[in-house]
């Protein structure tokens, strides 16, 4: 990234707090479909969909980060990712936003805790604190 060039996030809800994903990782945003589940998989996948005639695994990314469930409602969304050619759709609680950040908004993740290695930072948006997806070590 440029110095003072803006780079473009998807902003969205899990439980009270709002994660972001740069767009560029990011494929779609869909409504909640209907998920078969599987046996004997990862205690955070939740099943696969049929996009448009493709099978895609969905994870619960709330689970995925140790959060706690939340109820599905009509805001309920999937963002489809792609990593390492691997399309992978995340259940979020809600999409919130397109948001914009430059590199000096971006703080690394010297945050004490577990799940620090599922991110790349903290976007410092005003008074909002996006936490940011590490893509790599969530999928």
């Amino acid at each position: 990234m440029a110095v003072g060039q803006e780079e473009q996030l998807v902003v969205f809800q899990l439980n009270d707090q709002q994660y972001a994903l740069p767009i560029n990782e990011t494929q779609e945003i869909i409504r909640m479909a209907e998920v078969t589940r599987l046996p004997n998989t990862n205690y955070y996948i939740e099943g696969i969909i049929n996009l448009r005639g493709t099978i895609l695994p969905v994870i619960s990314l709330n689970r995925r980060l140790g959060l706690p469930e939340t109820e599905q409602t009509e805001d309920t969304r999937i963002i489809v990712v792609e990593n390492k050619g691997n399309k992978v759709g995340m259940i979020v609680d809600s999409v919130l936003e397109v948001g914009r950040y430059t590199e000096n908004e971006v703080e690394p993740p010297q945050m004490i805790g577990d799940n620090v290695d599922f991110l790349k930072g903290v976007v410092k948006k005003d008074d909002q604190l996006w936490l940011l997806i590490n893509l790599d070590t969530v999928l």
